[in-house]
C-alpha cells in the first residue's frame, strides 16, 4: 500500500449503498481507503470516485461470510487505523418460514465476519496504542420488527460485542463503536419499503446515506476521541418515540 503518511481505513460492503457513501466519506477526510467488496467492477468505479476528488483508495475482492478469506485479506491490507464494519445482509420473514441457512448466512455476514477481522485487526492497533473500529448496526438491533427477529438478533449482537470489545481493547488506545442507522435509502428498488419505514421515525423520513456516512466519520475523526463502547441511534428519532 502507498499512501504516504494518510492514515488508513478498510471499509467493507463499501461497493454500494452505504459502505459506498462510508468510503466516499473516508477518501474526502483523506484516510487511504481499502474499499472491500465482492464486485470488482463497482469496486474500480467508488475507487476512481474517491481518486477524482484527490483521495487515495483500492478496491479489494473478498467474500467475508467465507472466514477463510479474512487472514489473506488483513495480510495484503497491513495495519489500519480505522476498520468500519458495514458489510452484511438482511432477510425479512415470518420465524417459521426462515430457513436455517439463511439464518446461518446472516450470522456468518453480519457477525461472524467483524468478529474476525476484529481479531485481525486491532490487535495491532492496540500495539501501536491507537485505533477506531466502528459498526454499522440497526434500530433492528433495538426495537422489535415484525418479521425481522433474526436480523435484528445479528445487530443487537454488534451492540454486544462492541461493548466487549471496549473492555478489551480500549484501555489499549483502541475505540470501538457501533452506528445504529434507521431506514436509509440505499437501494432504488426497495423505495417503497424505506419511505414505510420512514414514516415511523419521529423526522418521518428514511436517512440519505451521506447522513449516515458523516456520523461514521466524526466517530474515526480526531473530534471524537473521548468515544467508545456507545451505540449511536441515527434513525430519525424511531428508537426514541
Amino acid at each position: 500500500m502507498t499512501a504516504g503518511e494518510a492514515r488508513a481505513a478498510l471499509v467493507t460492503g463499501a461497493t454500494a449503498g452505504l459502505g459506498r457513501a462510508i468510503a466516499l466519506r473516508l477518501g474526502s477526510d483523506g484516510l487511504f481507503v481499502h474499499a472491500v467488496g465482492r464486485d470488482p467492477e463497482r469496486g474500480a468505479k467508488v475507487v476512481a470516485e474517491i481518486k477524482q476528488s484527490g483521495g487515495q483508495a483500492r478496491f479489494q475482492a473478498a467474500d467475508l461470510a467465507n472466514v477463510s478469506t479474512i487472514g489473506p485479506l488483513a495480510r495484503e491490507t497491513g495495519p489500519v487505523d480505522v476498520l468500519v464494519n458495514n458489510a452484511g445482509f438482511s432477510v425479512w420473514g415470518a420465524t417459521e418460514e426462515m430457513r436455517a441457512e439463511q439464518f446461518d448466512a446472516m450470522f456468518a455476514a453480519n457477525v461472524r465476519a467483524p468478529y474476525f477481522l476484529v481479531a485481525a485487526f486491532a490487535p495491532t492497533m492496540a500495539e501501536k496504542g491507537v485505533g477506531v473500529i466502528i459498526y454499522i448496526g440497526s434500530m433492528a438491533g433495538i426495537v422489535g420488527l415484525p418479521t425481522g427477529a433474526a436480523y435484528g438478533a445479528t445487530k443487537a449482537a454488534l451492540a454486544a460485542l462492541t461493548r466487549g470489545w471496549t473492555a478489551e481493547y480500549s484501555p489499549r488506545g483502541v475505540r470501538i463503536n457501533t452506528v445504529a442507522p434507521g431506514p436509509v435509502y440505499t437501494r432504488p428498488e426497495a423505495r417503497a419499503l424505506f419511505d414505510d419505514l420512514g414514516a415511523t421515525t419521529a423526522l418521518h423520513r428514511a436517512a440519505q446515506p451521506g447522513e449516515i456516512a458523516d456520523l461514521v466519520g466524526f466517530l474515526a475523526s480526531p473530534q471524537a476521541t473521548y468515544i467508545t463502547g456507545a451505540t449511536l441511534a441515527a434513525d430519525g428519532g424511531r428508537t426514541a418515540i
